[in-house]
């Protein structure tokens, strides 16, 4: 398998996922000529996508779906609840309701329930001959009962979205700040760097924070923390870098 995360952040959100016999994207946040720009950078028509994964229906994860089914011919994967939503679906021809699990050939894709503000939010662990990748964003906070489905994989795309100090002190007024904090909200640093220390495991190959703020966060802070957490958990990983808002991250292989 190969990743590489497009754009994240709460301008838009897109990565890149290829097997052997698919390219697949999961969201597709921003726009038809950024997604189509940034694949060919990486030698990747977008005619060449047949799969497209959604975790939930805000904007900033499918700002560019109408485009899609407009103009190429992917398969749309949502949840039944997604579907009822997307208007834009309910004609189109190619659409897959997904439920704990779905499977695109020899691609595994476990699918777990996120906690955020919307009807419905999904995130995937996605397995091919005995790799894996796992994509979690926008969520308040993780439920234990997956973390058996989380624990030692290979590649961890994660939420880091904010720094608690920087969004106690910052600008947003106080519903915003309950709403990003909150249960139903995004994954602060130290909280997801206190998931990351307690999911990775020996086949753990890379990490990389995603969905970070513009307003409230800051790479070095996001990079600061998960290292002093992981020192804290005495747990001896360094291969972490940040994914950017309008920056593709490196072709990562497995």
């Amino acid at each position: 398998m190969k990743t590489c995360v497009l754009a994240s952040g709460s301008e838009g959100n897109v990565t890149y996922v290829e097997t052997e016999k698919h390219k697949i994207l999961l969201d597709v946040g921003t726009t038809i000529k950024y997604i189509k720009e940034n694949l060919t950078d990486i030698h990747t028509a977008i005619e060449e996508i047949d799969y497209i994964l959604i975790t939930h229906v805000h904007d900033d994860h499918i700002k560019a779906l109408k485009g899609f089914i407009k103009y190429y011919n992917p398969t749309i994967c949502v949840s039944p609840k997604m579907y009822q939503e997307l208007e834009c679906l309910h004609t189109y021809a190619k659409v897959i309701l997904y439920g704990d699990t779905m499977d695109i050939e020899n691609l595994h894709i476990d699918i777990i329930k996120t906690s955020h503000d919307t009807s419905d939010s999904r995130s995937f662990i996605l397995t091919c001959n005995n790799k894996s990748i796992v994509y979690l964003t926008d969520t308040g906070y993780i439920n234990q009962k997956y973390f058996p489905y989380l624990k030692n994989k290979n590649i961890y795309l994660f939420e880091s979205n904010h720094d608690i100090e920087m969004i106690l002190n910052g600008p947003y007024p106080k519903w915003l700040k309950d709403r990003v904090m909150g249960p139903y909200g995004h994954l602060s640093n130290k909280d997801s760097s206190i998931y990351l220390a307690k999911l990775i495991g020996k086949d753990t190959q890379k990490i990389v924070l995603a969905h970070l703020s513009k307003q409230n966060n800051t790479e070095e802070k996001a990079l600061t923390t998960i290292k002093e957490i992981f020192s804290e958990y005495e747990v001896p990983f360094q291969d972490i870098t940040c994914a950017r808002q309008k920056e593709k991250s490196e072709l990562m292989e497995l």
